[in-house]
């Protein structure tokens, strides 16, 4: 497994409280982020869920997206830094 190149800051999930796995959010690696929030969505688009579910499923996206967002922001600075690096 790769490294975690994400700033990995103790910001917490305050939108994802109420959820067992909000708390393992913040070590996820970016493609387990990444899907996990795939399957978010997919659950909020087929609908079928209460308004409390949702609620909880936006909440936990957030909270996903917010990881991936970390990672791609840590990744684009390591290839900054490695160009900065070169020349």
């Amino acid at each position: 497994m790769a490294a975690k190149v994400g700033s990995g800051g103790d910001e917490g999930d305050e939108g994802a409280s109420g959820s067992g796995a909000s708390a393992s959010s913040e070590s996820l690696g970016y493609e387990q982020a990444r899907d996990e929030l795939i399957d978010v969505v997919r659950r909020l688009e087929a609908g079928g869920t209460t308004l409390e579910e949702s609620l909880a499923l936006w909440e936990r996206g957030e909270a996903l997206a917010k990881v991936c967002r970390r990672w791609l922001e840590g990744a684009r600075a390591r290839l900054d830094a490695a160009l900065e690096a070169e020349g």
